[in-house]
């Protein structure tokens, strides 16, 4: 398989979601990303790590969650950005096509989520335990999953800012939850969006190493 790189449209339910598709020659695993709350698929920090994840041979999809309809709607209210079930059932669609057109191959399917993109990636975890393989979170809301924490049976890392104190306390909360397939790591001298120099990038170099074990199975 040559390198595939483009956008597609990928069907969930009757949404019609956008999602870039960047897969290596021969990719070792597939991961699929969840942006925070008013992010897009855009995102330049899950750009970069996917361009990290890229290199060390795992195909990226990052797909909007939001119909444009559905985005003017929460760009003037907030209000879906933090509907946790809908993401999640995106989410869990998404991996669902991926496991049947397989556009990437026959390949481990990861999930990595971003602030609130983080709950929906764990809830979609402990639905489709079947398809996904890893999980990774960055600077994410764990906690906002609730019940669906306890389910999660994927090998899950929590990565957050060592000056994020207050997401700090919440991921010891749900690391709690998820108990042995959890691991909660510490970015010294990173706030929330991990813009401090170096941060970003200790953030793309840890989840690629947790993807390529977990994934390369």
């Amino acid at each position: 398989m040559d390198e595939q790189r483009g956008t597609v449209t990928i069907p969930v339910g009757d949404a019609q979601l956008p999602a870039d598709l960047m897969l290596p020659a021969q990719p070792v695993g597939v991961v699929l990303f969840a942006h925070g709350s008013g992010s897009s698929r855009h995102s330049p920090r899950n750009v970069a790590v996917a361009r990290t994840l890229n290199e060390r041979g795992l195909g990226t999809v990052l797909a909007d969650l939001l119909t444009p309809a559905e985005d003017e709607v929460d760009a003037r209210t907030a209000e879906l950005r933090f509907d946790i079930g809908l993401l999640a059932s995106r989410l869990a669609g998404i991996v669902d096509w991926l496991a049947v057109e397989r556009p990437a191959g026959h390949v481990p399917i990861g999930l990595f989520g971003a602030s609130t993109g983080a709950a929906a990636a764990l809830v979609a975890a402990s639905s489709r335990a079947d398809r996904v393989a890893a999980v990774v979170s960055r600077g994410g809301r764990p906690d906002l999953a609730e019940d669906a924490l306890a389910q999660v049976r994927t090998p899950t890392l929590l990565l957050v800012g060592g000056l994020d104190e207050e997401v700090i306390t919440l991921n010891e909360r749900a690391l709690a939850e998820l108990g042995e397939v959890g691991e909660l790591r510490v970015i010294p001298g990173a706030t929330h969006l991990f813009e401090e120099p170096g941060t970003l990038e200790q953030v793309a170099d840890q989840a690629g190493t947790w993807f390529t074990t977990h994934l390369n199975r």
